[in-house]
């Protein structure tokens, strides 16, 4: 009998040993690195909360990403799917036209990746993202393929918090923060090169470039 209650602890305190191990290696992969390819990173709490109506919060279960508009096949993505796409890395500085700005390492998935598996229609010039929120915005086409624009999953080497967008905000590199538009769920490529989203009808501009 003291044998077995021997045992038995000693198994208990390897279990608990394994959970707490697996616990803090959780911990250590919620840390945002701050340092990239020798350039000081700035922090997830940095960027500013100026979303219209608060942060959303996404349902990773039955959160989808739609696709359609000018496009022979209209796609509606699950996130555990786009997790399983080319993911790729870009040190990209947020700038809003308030005055701050914050540079980030994002993480995410080409949109040229996605356009190619919807086949984009010739007369699609433009393409419209929106948010739960209402929010819309839009990109030029041309201009997300020649810079290789992404959706971006992760920050510092984090998943996206709520806050900054969970599960996906476009990296709208030179570009004001207005276009950078989080909680996207869903994306429509479109012929009209004058729609204008939730800012620009109001008076922003919609080329909304930095330089």
């Amino acid at each position: 009998m003291k044998t077995k209650t021997v045992t038995l602890f000693l198994v208990l305190i390897l279990v608990f040993t394994f959970q707490i191990n697996i616990y803090a290696q959780e911990e250590v992969n919620e840390i945002e690195i701050n340092e990239y390819g020798g350039e000081k990173l700035g922090s997830i709490k940095d960027f500013r909360e100026n979303s219209i109506k608060g942060i959303q919060k996404v349902d990773v279960e039955e959160y989808r990403l739609v696709v359609e508009g000018l496009v022979e096949n209209r796609q509606e993505y699950k996130y555990s799917g786009l997790q399983e796409k080319e993911h790729i890395k870009k040190l990209i500085t947020l700038n809003c036209v308030t005055g701050w700005s914050v540079k980030a390492l994002w993480e995410g998935i080409s949109l040229t990746e996605i356009f190619k598996e919807v086949e984009v229609k010739d007369e699609a010039n433009t393409v419209i993202f929106y948010s739960p929120d209402g929010y819309s915005t839009s990109l030029p086409l041309s201009f997300i393929k020649e810079n290789n624009i992404i959706l971006a999953d992760k920050v510092n080497d984090v998943q996206l918090p709520p806050r900054q967008g969970f599960p996906f905000q476009l990296v709208a590199e030179q570009k004001y923060g207005y276009k950078w538009i989080r909680w996207v769920n869903r994306i429509e490529l479109s012929s009209d090169s004058e729609y204008r989203g939730y800012w620009e009808s109001r008076g922003y501009s919609n080329s909304a470039n930095l330089y």
